[in-house]
């Protein structure tokens, strides 16, 4: 079932002569270098998992299919499986463990886009090989045992990386949103270098100041999430007073604010070293979102409902004015004055294919920002036409403002102070069988600290983009969970 060299992945046209040098490259390596690979991806992939849910796939009949079982007992199988003692359904303890070792060969930990496991058996107009002689046994990604063995590929261990050595190292965070699952991208690299497992719909994320925690709004129990960062381990759940959306944190690091989805709208408070829910601020309609301002002066929460941009004044924790709007709030970014105060918000809207400008100092909308009609084509297919522009990030240098667009499948880049557009970088087209291409459904934007490198979650692919600031090039698709949104930068130092 899973012999081969894998030729395209995902949604990514992993080109075949680079795949084949990869694996000609693994071939040649000295025995010593296999070795030292091999003990990494030991390390680093679940055992008891593989044994509890990836094996008892390789002895299921899937309809019209061949089990794998029956080919890869054979002893001139790239990928071997040992051979059922007699009379027994399953394999035992030590037969399990060299099942293991030989699926190890052919698995990249954190990276199923890289895996022949997965590749190999996939349809090829799903992104799998070109043939396989046990025929098509996924077809497609959303095949459940395709999903089973993607998420243990995925889910790799990263606590062998020496902490140590994750001194001034930077970390890119996504939430899953229709997944239990945050992925860890090390920009050096733009791989997945961990996953955090166990948090149903995750929604936002945000860090402690020393970046030993991590805080998460937790859709399906309604409470934050306080999570280890260098384990990944749940260290508490906080209750919050209803389901929330996004979080934020300020500036000092003492308290998390979640916006509370539900009306008539607050935003829960969090102290962080009682890790106790210590208050709630009444805003004006339930919270899309919620922001500190760069100053950490303010907290700034957007209602759908309300059309509405609330602002507190976080020495008061009230709400001291509004600017209302013809249309739903959605993402905001914000840019500076010389003296670290806020000059401007910039605000999205449903059913708005650009930006508003809100004058800080005026507390009043002045400028409605359209973006351009070219490029276009998408966001029809994908049932996105109310939300066509989601996604906005001012860079950490202040000098561009990013912005997603689902109509035109690309983010686009304007210079600051003047709002000159800079052009835009097109995202992943996703390939649907029998069907036109449609857009990655782009969501959220965050930068290395340098602002040379964007990153962009594509929900609607399963990725994230990874864009130099510059050229507006796209330089890498990181494949990660299901419905990527918030996405988020982490600075260890």
């Amino acid at each position: 079932m899973l012999l081969g060299v894998a030729v395209c992945g995902l949604f990514l046209g992993v080109a075949a002569k680079a795949q084949q040098a990869a694996v000609a490259a693994s071939s040649e390596a000295p025995p010593a270098a296999r070795t030292a690979s091999h003990s990494a991806a030991t390390d680093a992939l679940d055992f008891e998992v593989f044994k509890m849910k990836v094996e008892p796939i390789f002895l299921k009949q899937r309809p019209g299919h061949a089990r794998c079982y029956g080919c890869h007992i054979l002893p001139n199988r790239g990928f071997h499986l040992e051979p059922l003692s007699p009379g027994t359904a399953a394999w035992n303890d030590d037969q399990s463990q060299l099942n293991f070792q030989h699926v190890l060969q052919h698995v990249v930990p954190g990276d199923p886009a890289s895996s022949r496991l997965l590749l190999h058996p996939l349809a090829p107009e799903a992104g799998g090989d070109s043939f396989h002689s046990g025929g098509r046994q996924f077809a497609s990604q959303n095949d459940p045992d395709w999903l089973v063995i993607a998420a243990w590929v995925r889910s790799a261990r990263t606590e062998a990386v020496s902490e140590s050595s994750a001194t001034g190292k930077v970390r890119i965070y996504v939430t899953n949103s229709a997944s239990d699952t945050i992925d860890v991208i090390d920009p050096a690299t733009n791989k997945v270098v961990q996953v955090i497992n166990g948090i149903e719909l995750p929604h936002g994320i945000v860090f402690s100041p020393d970046g030993a925690r991590i805080y998460v709004s937790n859709e399906f129990e309604s409470v934050l999430d306080v999570v280890d960062r260098q384990s990944g381990e749940i260290l508490q759940k906080v209750s919050l007073s209803a389901r929330p959306n996004n979080l934020t944190i300020t500036k000092d690091g003492s308290r998390v604010l979640v916006g509370i989805r539900t009306e008539p709208g607050i935003i829960d408070v969090i102290d962080t070293t009682s890790l106790t829910r210590v208050k709630s601020i009444p805003v004006d309609g339930g919270v899309h979102n919620v922001f500190v301002t760069p100053d950490g002066r303010y907290a700034v929460s957007g209602s759908i409902e309300k059309k509405t941009a609330t602002i507190v004044d976080l020495n008061t924790d009230k709400a001291i004015w509004v600017v209302k709007f013809d249309r739903a709030v959605r993402p905001m970014a914000f840019e500076t004055n010389r003296d670290g105060s806020t000059s401007r918000i910039f605000v999205q809207l449903s059913g708005f294919n650009g930006f508003a400008v809100v004058d800080f100092a005026k507390r009043a909308e002045v400028a409605r920002i359209k973006l351009p009609d070219k490029p276009s084509g998408f966001g029809i297919f994908e049932g996105r036409t109310g939300v066509p522009s989601h996604g906005i990030a001012t860079a950490p240098d202040g000098k561009s403002l990013w912005i997603n667009s689902t109509l035109a499948n690309a983010v686009f880049k304007y210079s600051l102070p003047d709002l000159e557009l800079m052009g835009y970088a097109a995202l992943p087209e996703v390939q649907p069988l029998g069907r036109p291409p449609s857009g990655s459904v782009p969501e959220w934007i965050t930068f290395t600290p340098d602002s040379k490198v964007v990153y962009v979650s594509n929900s609607g692919a399963e990725s994230v983009s990874a864009i130099d600031a510059n050229t507006l090039k796209q330089i890498a698709v990181i494949p990660v969970g299901e419905v990527p949104k918030r996405i988020n930068t982490l600075i260890l130092h």
